[in-house]
């Protein structure tokens, strides 16, 4: 089958910043650079074109470095990744998004960077707005809308523009009950057109409602990977009753 997303011996690093500096503290980290933490060590995984991988784990896990690699804008320090098709990200509220610019501005901009033509735009406009409910507020600026009405907005222009690869990180929380039902709709839909999604969410109903692995992470590396229901019980058991976390698995 083919693959939609690989990761080989991924390893990520980013500069640790302890909060104000003295100016020979900034000097000194100019020349011999500054202390770095490793959000990611040596992972390595897959995930088959059709498939659902939920990654789960503590705060600071290495969750969210996985996604913000997988849109490419991020990249390795070393390792290689690999995404074959047009992926959407639904990642931090209002990523991508500009407060000053009108729900439609941001709609069309952010349309463009999923890679659709104005044509394209043009011709979703329409499903887009009336997805996310907020017509009346779309020539609004950004700035005066509810966190909310911004995720409904960025949910709807990721889902429309049709991706292959669909990245959401613990956002789908955020906004009304009726709107959330909608997003599990569009998400089951997505699946049973064969498309790949890539789940982080500490919630452990939806990681098994939509995802058949799951990948565990803690402290930048893979604990287990497999069936979503037994990883998923592992980390419980970490999390609610103290257990060890088990040595490496696949």
């Amino acid at each position: 089958m083919k693959r939609a997303v690989g990761f080989e011996h991924v390893t990520k690093t980013f500069a640790h910043h302890s909060g104000p500096m003295l100016l020979r503290e900034r000097v000194r980290h100019w020349f011999h650079g500054a202390e770095r933490f490793k959000a990611l060590q040596d992972v390595s995984f897959e995930i088959a074109a059709g498939e659902s991988l939920g990654l789960i784990g503590s705060n600071g896990a290495g969750k969210s470095t996985i996604l913000n690699l997988a849109t490419g804008l991020v990249l390795p320090d070393s390792g290689t990744i690999e995404a074959n098709g047009q992926v959407a990200a639904l990642l931090e509220l209002g990523a991508g998004f500009h407060p000053d610019l009108t729900g439609a501005e941001n709609v069309r901009i952010n349309a463009a960077l999923m890679g659709l033509s104005r044509a394209e735009t043009a011709a979703k406009f329409d499903e887009i707005v009336d997805f996310s409910g907020i017509r009346d507020f779309i020539h609004e600026p950004l700035r005066t809308y509810s966190s909310g009405m911004s995720i409904r907005l960025a949910f709807s222009v990721a889902v429309v523009s049709d991706p292959d690869i669909l990245l959401v990180d613990e956002v789908l929380g955020v906004g009304d009950e009726e709107f959330y039902q909608r997003c599990l709709e569009k998400i089951r839909a997505f699946q049973r057109a064969g498309k790949t999604l890539l789940l982080a969410s500490h919630n452990s109903e939806l990681i098994q409602m939509f995802c058949n692995r799951a990948l565990w992470l803690d402290h930048g590396r893979v604990v287990a990977s497999g069936p979503a229901g037994e990883v998923m019980s592992s980390y419980l058991g970490f999390v609610h009753q103290g257990l060890e976390i088990p040595a490496r698995r696949d």
